[in-house]
């Protein structure tokens, strides 16, 4: 069998030119400091960011759908569901349908679930703090860098 002939097929010298690579490498290693740190206190990640991005979008307004929370978060619709119904079924959020729209669900944060939030949201913050830390004052050049990853579609 013929080797790769790497020269024709990328333009990198390396794996750690990639941007990609980079980034899948960075976002493994950050999310598993997380999981494992959330999974102390019973959440999953995808758990977790639905949950607080609920919670914090019933900060402006009272009907949040979960079409309208998956988009928020960028995750997969049916994901969003899978997870949601977890969430519900700890007692994390309820979701009713819309009186005259028996199609959608509008998930709502229980009492429960603010608990729940109130936990973990210090032990992402010190997680994220002790992981960015190395960036010193690049850190909100990250973020910007971020942001702008995000909002391209």
């Amino acid at each position: 069998m013929k080797e790769i002939s790497w020269r024709e097929v990328t333009r990198f010298e390396g794996p750690e030119q990639s941007p990609g690579f980079l980034l899948w490498q960075v976002s493994t290693k950050w999310r598993r400091l997380l999981e494992t740190a959330l999974g102390e206190i019973g959440l999953t990640h995808p758990q977790f960011v639905l949950l607080a991005s609920l919670g914090w979008l019933h900060r402006t307004k009272s009907h949040i759908s979960q079409v309208e929370l998956a988009r928020h978060c960028k995750t997969d619709i049916t994901m969003t569901s899978q997870v949601l119904r977890t969430l519900e079924k700890k007692g994390y959020i309820a979701r009713p349908f819309k009186k005259g729209n028996q199609r959608t669900k509008f998930p709502s944060v229980t009492l429960e679930g603010r608990k729940m939030i109130e936990k973990a949201l210090p032990l992402v913050e010190a997680i994220d703090e002790q992981f960015f830390k190395g960036l010193g004052k690049e850190t909100n050049r990250c973020v910007k860098i971020l942001q702008k990853l995000a909002r391209e579609d």
